[in-house]
This record gives structure tokens, C-alpha cells and sequence, in this order.
């Protein structure tokens, strides 16, 4: 049964805490973005690239085998 928790985690050089941390970190920052792609819908002049830029650094970061700390830390630290 343990397996099916850590399979996917190890195979992303993870364990289960850290690979759940990060799952974490991502809806975060995903439930920001929906706020800010929602005001910027009514007001076009905000957050003119604050989503897409985000969502960049995403999708750099989910094609990566193993987290580097900075690029964490440059998603989710800060804007």
C-alpha cells in the first residue's frame, strides 16, 4: 500500500512530504493566478503578464526531473 504514496514522488527524486509540499505551493500560487487573470477580465490595463509569466515558470518547473531551490524560490517568493 506505501507504494502507491511514494512511487510517483521517488520517480520525481522526492520524497512524499516534499512532493506534497510542492503540490501545495503550486495550487497555491494557481488559485492567485485565477484571481488575477479574473481582474485582469474586467480591468485589461492589471496584471498585463503577472499570469502568463507564472504560468512560464510552471511549466518549466513540471518538466524538470529534479526542483532547483532558486527557480523555487523565484516562483513562489516572490513577484
Amino acid at each position: 500500500m506505501r507504494n502507491i504514496f511514494t512511487k510517483h514522488p521517488q520517480e520525481q527524486n522526492e520524497t512524499y512530504l516534499q512532493h506534497m509540499w510542492a503540490a501545495w505551493k503550486i495550487c497555491a500560487t494557481l488559485k492567485i493566478l485565477l484571481f488575477k487573470c479574473f481582474i485582469h477580465s474586467i480591468f485589461p490595463f492589471l496584471f498585463t503578464s503577472a499570469v502568463s509569466d507564472k504560468i512560464e515558470c510552471l511549466q518549466r518547473m513540471t518538466k524538470r526531473k529534479k526542483s532547483d531551490d532558486n527557480e523555487l524560490y523565484e516562483i513562489f517568493g516572490g513577484d
